[in-house]
Order: C-alpha cells, then sequence, then structure tokens
C-alpha cells in the first residue's frame, strides 16, 4: 500500500544531476588552491595594483637590468693587496730599547749597556714620549720607518745610541672575531695583507651546523655580505681587513614560501647563494600530481617603490608565471632566480573541479540505487 523511497526519488534523479552540474562553475567546490585565472583576472582592471609577467627565456634577459633586486642580499668588498709590514695606530703599544756603549751616557746608567722603555702607548694624538726628545708622532708609520725616525732624532744627543723597536697592536690594529666560529676573540693584524680568511682560520673555522653560512663584515658602521662557500671558492673575494673590524659568521636569514597545490605548503629557508625556480618547486616537494596546473607556477614578489620604473617593474607587486609545460618555460625556470621572501605557488588545475563534481554525481547516483535496491 505504500509508495517505495525508489519511486518516490526516481523524479527528482534529473533534478539532482542538474543541480550539481551548476555547482561545477561555481568557485566554492572545495579544493585546496586557486585556479590561475582567478588570480591574474584583476591585471587587466585599470586600477590593477600588480603587474603580471610571463617568465621566457627571452624575458631573462632584460630581468637583470631591474633595479631594486633582493634587497636582502648585501654588497661585499673585493680583494686588494697591502703591504707586508704593519702600520702603527694610536692605542698600539712600542717597545723601545736604546743600546750606548758610551762611558759618559745621557741614557744609560754606568754598567749598563741598554734602557727598555716598555709599553709605551702611542697617544691618540699619534705620538709617543721618549725621554729628551719630547713627543714623536709614529702613527700611520710603519715599525722600521718609525724606529728610524726614532733612531735619528735620539743620535742628535747620542751619536753612538742604537735604537730597537718592537709593536704590540692595540685595538686600532685588531679585528674582532664575534661568532660563528670555534674560538671568536680579539685578533691582531701581523700586517696589512691580514685576510677574511686568515682571520677565520685563526678563529677555528666555521662552526659546525650553520645552514649556508654567511660572513658578515662591520666596517664604519657600514654591514658587508658574502656566503662562505662563494668567499672560499674565489680569492679574489678574499678582502683584507683593516684595524678596528668586526666579523662574525650567522645562518643565511632568507627564505621562500609555498603555497597551494604544492608537495609542501611551508616556509623554505636557503640552502644555497643562488636559488632557482626549479630548485625552490624541488625544495618544495614539487606540484600535486593529481591537483596542480603545471603551466600555472606563480611567483609572486615585492618590490620597493624606487624599483618602479621604465626599466623595471610596472607595479611594485609583481606576479611571474611559468609555464613548466613548454621547453622555453622549462628551461627560463632553470635560471629564473628567486628572492628573499618570494611567494611560490603551484595554482589548481582546472580538471579538478570537473574531478569533484563527477565524483559527487557519482556519489549522487550511488545514494539513489542504494536506495530503491
Amino acid at each position: 500500500m505504500g509508495i517505495s523511497l525508489a519511486r518516490l526519488f526516481r523524479p527528482y534523479r534529473l533534478s539532482l544531476v542538474l543541480a550539481i552540474s551548476v555547482l561545477a562553475g561555481c568557485t566554492t567546490v572545495p579544493r585546496g588552491a586557486a585556479v590561475q585565472t582567478e588570480i591574474l583576472q584583476a591585471a587587466t582592471e585599470p586600477a590593477a595594483d600588480f603587474a603580471v609577467y610571463p617568465v621566457t627565456r627571452a624575458f631573462l634577459d632584460t630581468l637583470p637590468r631591474w633595479p631594486g633586486g633582493d634587497g636582502a642580499r648585501l654588497s661585499w668588498i673585493g680583494a686588494s693587496q697591502g703591504a707586508t709590514d704593519q702600520i702603527i695606530r694610536p692605542g698600539d703599544s712600542l717597545g723601545l730599547r736604546i743600546w750606548d756603549r758610551g762611558e759618559n751616557s745621557l741614557l744609560t746608567a754606568p754598567e749598563e749597556r741598554a734602557v727598555d722603555l716598555p709599553d709605551v702607548r702611542v697617544s691618540p694624538g699619534g705620538s709617543v714620549f721618549v725621554p729628551y726628545l719630547g713627543d714623536v708622532t709614529v702613527a700611520g708609520q710603519a715599525v722600521d720607518d718609525a724606529r728610524a725616525k726614532i733612531q735619528t732624532a735620539v743620535e742628535a744627543i747620542v751619536p753612538s745610541a742604537q735604537v730597537q723597536l718592537t709593536l704590540s697592536e692595540g685595538r686600532g690594529n685588531s679585528a674582532d672575531l664575534v661568532g660563528g666560529v670555534a674560538n671568536p676573540g680579539s685578533y691582531p693584524l701581523p700586517d696589512r695583507n691580514y685576510t677574511v680568511m686568515n682571520l677565520i682560520a685563526a678563529g677555528g673555522g666555521v662552526a659546525t651546523g650553520l645552514r649556508n653560512p654567511q660572513v658578515r663584515l662591520v666596517r664604519a658602521q657600514q654591514v658587508y655580505g658574502i656566503s662562505v662557500d662563494r668567499l672560499f671558492a674565489n680569492p679574489a673575494l678574499d678582502t683584507r681587513l683593516t684595524g678596528g673590524d668586526k666579523v662574525f659568521i650567522e645562518e643565511d636569514a632568507r627564505f621562500f614560501l609555498s603555497l597551494g597545490a604544492a608537495g609542501r605548503e611551508a616556509e623554505h629557508p636557503f640552502p644555497r647563494d643562488h636559488l632557482t625556480a626549479i630548485e625552490a618547486l624541488a625544495i618544495m616537494g614539487g606540484v600535486n600530481d593529481a591537483r596542480a596546473d603545471p603551466a600555472g607556477i606563480l611567483v609572486l614578489r615585492d618590490y620597493p617603490a624606487s624599483a618602479v620604473r621604465a626599466n623595471g617593474p610596472s607595479q611594485r607587486q609583481v606576479v611571474f608565471t611559468l609555464d613548466l609545460t613548454t621547453a622555453d618555460g622549462l628551461f627560463a625556470a632553470r635560471k629564473f632566480p628567486i628572492h628573499h621572501g618570494d611567494l611560490v605557488m603551484a595554482t589548481e588545475s582546472p580538471v579538478t573541479n570537473l574531478r569533484t563534481v563527477l565524483g559527487l554525481i557519482g556519489s549522487a547516483f550511488g545514494v539513489a540505487n542504494a536506495v530503491e535496491n
């Protein structure tokens, strides 16, 4: 006497299928990332606040001329050749020994052959006090030149005198190795050819466990930087130190973000000095084979306002698009540089929506068949 559930639902099957088909055109279908067109569609609007640049091999030729670059990268000082002797600076200490064989010497007591003047500090004005001579300016001179100068002055009053001079480096002739090495501390500069690598070696080498270690050189309130790998690989970059320099080694603080249909959605540190788009994709676990659109890899980047000019980006915010389905796109991605703070996004494939809808339709028919049975 009652009506079966199967007969009750049968007239609504077509309506159910139509409703799910309409859902296919909606953006509310469950998924983990945006489709490329959804992100880029606003770029064509007059009030668009970001620019879009497809990454091709031809485009890569123009990219190095863009100003701004990777703001997280520091400049470095090229190596230069100095003299092998040391320069006396204020704050250094000199050791003077004056020999005199004269019987009635002004400098030595009877039965003495020499007089010692240890730890004579070079004044802030650059001079040292020598008895019977007064203040003698020695700062800015090599040790041998300063000894000859004092020798000449002493001979004027004691013709037979001979002068010996030794130098103990003060703060102005030392460099501080602050951290990132086995033995941090203050190290004297033995000559004007003492380099950053010499200082690191004196400190026991780079500490183990640092990811992509970076050398930082602080000089005159300016910070310079270079990676350890790059410094060690190119001796021409091993700059010589000057008194008062501070050197420390730290981990590379740069990172990029991955989002969307990627192998991992996370913050990724830079493992090396230079990172390309292909390398970034490998670090983030590639793209999801079942969801991602290989023709829709996006790199979102912010440029400083000063970079927006004729030979640079047209907007501060830029979206670079990479197509990994073409040889040109793959070759370009192998050379496209990733910057600190970039967002690498794998967009969702448009087919994903269709698969989701087909799954819903299949589920709906399954429910109806179950009811009918």
